[in-house]
């Protein structure tokens, strides 16, 4: 669909809307007439632009894909050394602690309300999971070919560590309402990182 600079705003501010609202009630809790309601418009103009409450959430996962792995965090280019990696983690913990552990990675969320029949959805979250494993690999690789890291450095698997540690803390800090599984998985992950360098 080619959009007008109308139309695309008009578009952008319904995913704007969905963002937030999801981020706040989670999917299930999000009906496309709340999102309507949010972004001030009407029925018709919302299913001109996504024709199901599944497309509009498709939607939403490719926005966040391209987002921040943290919010207010630059994605490319930032994650290259280790004072950057400990900047990262710092900032992953300060955003629940501002959210007192609600956090508002909406991929997290999605992932936990993921229906074993929603094929299409689980594959959308997958993508966006591996683009952020694969900035986090770049990242990492960088570090190895200038000597930061040790040659035999698993990046896969030290990538998908990281990931794993920055979801699962964010889901659990959402779950208990505290940033310390955050600050815990954050921590783990950083020392593993450091347990590849030359001098470890």
């Amino acid at each position: 669909m080619t959009l007008t600079r109308k139309g695309q705003a008009t578009r952008e501010r319904i995913l704007e809307a969905a963002v937030e609202l999801i981020a706040q009630r989670g999917a299930a809790g999000t009906s496309t007439e709340d999102v309507r309601k949010a972004a001030g418009i009407s029925g018709s103009q919302l299913y001109h632009y996504f024709d199901s409450k599944q497309a509009l959430i498709r939607a939403v996962i490719t926005r966040q894909a391209e987002a921040p792995l943290v919010p207010g965090q630059p994605i490319m280019g930032a994650l290259d050394s280790l004072d950057a990696l400990q900047a990262w983690a710092d900032a992953a913990v300060e955003n629940q602690q501002l959210n007192q552990g609600r956090g508002d990675c909406i991929l997290t969320s999605l992932a936990g309300e993921l229906s074993p029949t929603d094929e299409q959805t689980r594959e959308d979250l997958c993508n966006a999971f591996q683009r952020w494993q694969g900035l986090l690999y770049d990242s990492l690789q960088a570090m190895r070919d200038r000597g930061e890291l040790r040659p035999e450095t698993d990046l896969d698997e030290v990538s998908m560590a990281m990931l794993a540690a920055l979801q699962g803390g964010s889901l659990l800090s959402q779950t208990l309402q505290t940033a310390e599984p955050m600050r815990a998985s954050m921590k783990a992950a950083l020392a593993y990182v450091r347990s590849f360098t030359p001098e470890s």
